[in-house]
């Protein structure tokens, strides 16, 4: 039987699966809103491209489901200064201010949505 948890795990997990492989596909738009101090951006945008697909993947399955959540929620964190900085262009260029402002607290509705697979 389809359950509201099943449903919300399925989107989890697909939406992380999407958004590693997006990294693959439109690689310009994530090394666009990297923040310059970031060393290699390419080797880290495919790296952390990779870490969104296995973790979005392992969030599936029960013996592997908690150790992906912890993985998401601490990449989230870790990709924050990424979104502030994307807010920050979009600011200075007056293009997209209102859609990467949102962005922000929306980190932390994700953080929010994948601890309630812990």
């Amino acid at each position: 039987m389809i359950t509201i948890e099943n449903i919300s795990l399925y989107s989890i997990s697909a939406f992380y699966v999407f958004a590693g492989v997006s990294h693959f596909i439109s690689p310009k738009f994530f090394l666009k809103i990297m923040p310059k101090w970031v060393p290699s951006p390419k080797v880290v945008n495919q790296i952390v491209g990779a870490i969104e697909v296995l973790l979005g993947a392992a969030i599936f399955f029960d013996e592997t489901r908690t150790l992906a959540a912890w993985g998401i929620i601490a990449l989230l964190i870790a990709v924050f200064p990424a979104n502030i900085y994307h807010y920050q262009l979009a600011k200075q260029k007056g293009k997209q201010v209102m859609a990467t402002l949102v962005r922000l607290p929306l980190q932390a509705l994700l953080i929010y949505w994948v601890y309630s697979f812990i």
